[in-house]
Parts: C-alpha cells; structure tokens; sequence
C-alpha cells in the first residue's frame, strides 16, 4: 500500500473531512499540520502543487488535490486502485 500524506492546517473542516473519508476507508495516512505562519512550507507546497488551501493530499509521490478531488477518487472507485 502507498504512503499517504495530508497536509492539514487548524480550524480546517476540509481538512477534517479528508481525514474522516480515508479513515472510514481504513486507509492510514501521516497528518502533517502546517502553521499559518510557516511561511516556508506554505510556499514549498505551492511551488510542488499549485495550490493554497489546504488539505493537500500525496498518495506515495502523487499528488491528488484538495477534499474535493479525493472525495471525487473515491466515488469514482479511483482511490482504491491508486493506493494499492
């Protein structure tokens, strides 16, 4: 099984509902909390991946999006085959 990452900040319902859909799938992920004032990191993850908000979810080097984007792979069966 590939290693998945969530980068998650506080006070972040999208983020506490990414967490919530990978449990209820059994799937074990690393949560790694971003301070606001992490400037550095906010930084290099936008460079990787485009985007701003967070969570920002990797499944082993992949990155697959926001809440949105792994609720959509989940409902679309996708999920499943990409961290087999």
């Amino acid at each position: 099984m590939k290693k998945i990452t969530v980068y998650t900040m506080n006070y972040c319902p999208y983020c506490v509902a990414a967490k919530k859909l990978l449990q209820s799938k059994g799937l074990a992920f690393e949560e790694v909390l971003v301070a606001e004032d992490d400037n550095a990191t906010w930084k290099r993850l936008e460079k990787e991946t485009g985007y701003k908000t967070m969570p920002q979810i990797f499944v082993g080097e992949k990155f697959v999006g926001g809440y949105t984007e792994l609720a959509k792979l989940d409902s679309s069966g996708e999920l499943d085959q990409l961290v087999a």
